[in-house]
């Protein structure tokens, strides 16, 4: 029975799957057009050590970001810890004290409740230690924006608007770049100068255009998610307005050093290869999402987004009906991982988050958010999160493993 339901969800996919292959064609040829545009040789992955003045690979490849993502220019370092280190050190950049954040999409990734100060002590350096204010516009019921909340919340202080792209650990919808042009248009008819942030995490590549192509001030994200093809090691990314990425490369660095200092530590080749191959990385990884969701409907759990729904990130969902299933679930990705397949996951404390977390993740990088995992916070509903992939084929097997392994389990009866 379980194999004729992979079989049926394989084949139901198919077209889908068709259509992810002209979006990898379409941004494989944006990725490669900028290599060429900017001369890229050999020569550029030499690595740089101390302060890294004149590191020519370094500022060639901030360029192919600039390029790529539509910015006018970019930080790409692997000073920059993760995404939510990318995001404070973009808000930290531009905001000053008595400014105002707005974040548009509700409630924001739980890893940024400290960074805002929404949570944890007061005098830590998060943006309230700093005096500037925070409000969060909720979405409508239906999940979409609530366009005459942001005008009502919008005011003389507004400094920053920000926009989370993928759903992260919420449960709904995640907000195309389509979408995301329609709330950039409406914020600037309201006030021009209002600067708008895209926390793109989850989402590079996955559509034909990226949030700064509609016309968003800035945006950040993580090298060990989408960009860096499951390649790169560390590292993170601002894109943006020039002048709104130096105020970053400042916060990063130092006011006067700015973008000119650095090292990049023997990173560079990775880096490169890792965001040329990006594109056919996060479509492996997007055609697991597809499978996921058809397969685990099958199975007769929910998950979201629906496998026929349009994508703009790489995050699959799944609800179980107890804290046991969930972890069984979890546990079974652990067991068909590359790397420590041995290790049972358990519920944990974890820093930056609220709640407990599972997260199943047997990848070669650690926290890598490109390679198969399947996490979430233990609190009601049990949402999982399963997102990442290298190869389409590790997704399938580990998917159809999970379903036999809950089958077994008594959780679930095919």
């Amino acid at each position: 029975m379980l194999e004729q339901l992979v079989e049926k969800a394989e084949k139901d996919c198919k077209h889908i799957h068709n259509k992810i292959n002209k979006t990898v064609e379409i941004n494989q040829k944006r990725v490669l057009d900028a290599f060429k545009q900017n001369r890229v040789s050999d020569s550029h992955f030499n690595s740089t050590s101390g302060y890294g003045y004149d590191d020519m690979g370094r500022e060639s490849l901030e360029k192919i970001y600039a390029d790529v993502f539509g910015g006018e220019d970019a930080l790409v370092r692997p000073q920059l810890v993760s995404g939510t280190h990318a995001i404070s050190t973009t808000l930290f950049g531009l905001l000053r004290p008595n400014d105002e954040l707005i974040y548009i999409t509700g409630k924001p990734y739980d890893t940024l409740e400290e960074v805002i100060g929404k949570r944890g002590k007061t005098d830590t350096g998060s943006l309230k230690d700093f005096q500037i204010s925070y409000k969060e516009v909720n979405l409508n019921l239906n999940g979409s924006i609530n366009y005459p909340s942001i005008e009502e919340n919008i005011s003389d202080k507004t400094k920053v608007i920000g926009i989370q792209r993928s759903k992260g650990y919420d449960d709904r919808p995640s907000f195309t770049v389509e979408e995301i042009g329609d709330m950039v248009k409406f914020i600037k008819d309201i006030n021009e100068d209002i600067i708008i942030f895209v926390d793109n995490c989850y989402g590079e590549f996955v559509e034909e255009i990226e949030p700064l192509h509609v016309g968003a001030d800035i945006m950040a994200g993580s090298l060990i998610k989408n960009p860096g093809g499951g390649m790169v090691r560390a590292g993170g990314y601002i894109v943006g307005k020039e002048k709104l990425v130096l105020k970053c490369a400042n916060r990063l660095t130092a006011p006067g050093l700015g973008k000119e200092t650095g090292a990049t530590l023997n990173t560079l080749h990775e880096m490169y290869q890792g965001f040329f191959m990006a594109p056919h990385v996060v479509g492996e990884a997007l055609k697991g999402a597809v499978f996921t969701s058809r397969l685990l409907e099958l199975a007769g759990y929910t998950t979201s987004p629906h496998y026929q729904a349009v994508r703009t990130d790489l995050i699959q969902s799944v609800t179980f009906q107890e804290e046991k299933e969930m972890v069984t679930f979890c546990q079974a990705i652990q067991e068909s991982s590359p790397v420590n397949s041995f290790v049972k996951p358990y519920p944990s404390e974890m820093p930056g988050y609220e709640d407990q977390v599972i997260m199943a993740a047997g990848t070669f990088i650690q926290g890598s958010s490109i390679e198969l995992s399947a996490d979430g916070p233990l609190r009601y509903p049990y949402i999982v999160f399963v997102q990442g992939g290298l190869t389409y084929a590790h997704v399938k097997i580990a998917l159809t493993q999970s379903v036999k392994e809950l089958q077994i389990k008594g959780f679930l009866t095919l």
